[in-house]
């Protein structure tokens, strides 16, 4: 059995996490692989600034650090921030994978050029990011939003009346005025509105989160890892050090927390 870590980028409830680990409803996946999802230490309270960003990819990389030497066998990021996945990959011999990079990939494995639906502007810089990395902003047709603030613990739960159509007629825009043949979802927190666009619209829709599970399963498969010349191994790694920092963090997290109650 071959079992993957997914790291939640945030601190959240078990009833919380039961929201990110239904994505893997909407893929097939073989016996032979089971997902352990488990949220971070520290994170910011969203990824917009960049001490956000910062915050995020240390509270990742610390949550992932032991995962090899806890008998995982890969690692998927819940984020389409990608947040500690180049650190991780520096730390760990086995695969770690982001659903930015993977979706954008996958949207050019399935047409020419795709569209980002996002919940709100505050998000535009995660993709731009990804799409210079990557050197294919060429092929992004845009970037539409519905201007809604995420709800990063409960997702779209009790908002689908309202969000669902939105998405779909921002969706609507990406392809018959931005030219989009692929729709991209901007966001694992909105993995509640996939089954829904691709229902609707007329061009595939990339879930992101799910797509990690199943590149996961295929990497191991193949019997394949990131490269170390792309991902060089630190002399000198710190474990210690990073888990004491987070650890502090958290403490610091949980008085606050207890004196607004």
């Amino acid at each position: 059995m071959k079992r993957v870590l997914v790291i939640v980028p945030f601190p959240m409830s078990e009833e919380n996490r039961g929201h990110r680990r239904a994505q893997l409803d909407a893929v097939e996946l073989g016996p032979d692989i089971a997902f352990d999802f488990e949220s971070v230490r520290v994170a910011p309270k969203n990824y917009v600034s960049a001490a956000d960003m910062t915050l995020a990819e240390f509270g990742a990389l610390e949550a992932g650090l032991s995962a090899q030497e806890r008998g995982y066998d890969a690692v998927c990021i819940d984020t389409m921030s990608d947040s500690g996945l180049a650190a991780l990959r520096s730390e760990l011999a086995i695969p770690v994978i982001g659903p930015g990079r993977a979706s954008v990939l996958m949207a050019l494995l399935l047409g020419h050029r795709f569209s980002i639906l996002a919940m709100w502007p505050h998000w535009r810089h995660l993709y731009t990011k990804t799409l210079t990395e990557l050197g294919v902003a060429h092929a992004c047709a845009s970037i539409r939003w519905i201007d809604a603030a995420p709800d990063n613990q409960a997702l779209l739960v009790g908002k689908e009346a309202e969000v669902l159509p939105a998405l779909e007629a921002v969706a609507r825009r990406c392809v018959e005025e931005d030219g989009a043949d692929v729709i991209l979802l901007g966001s694992t927190t909105m993995h509640q509105a996939h089954a829904h666009l691709a229902a609707a619209l007329p061009v595939p829709v990339i879930n992101p989160g799910p797509l990690t599970y199943k590149l996961a399963e295929a990497v191991l498969g193949l019997g394949l890892t990131h490269s170390r010349a792309a991902h060089p191994a630190s002399p000198a790694p710190k474990p210690d050090v990073l888990r004491a920092m987070a650890l502090a963090g958290a403490q610091v997290e949980a008085a606050a927390s207890a004196g607004a109650r």
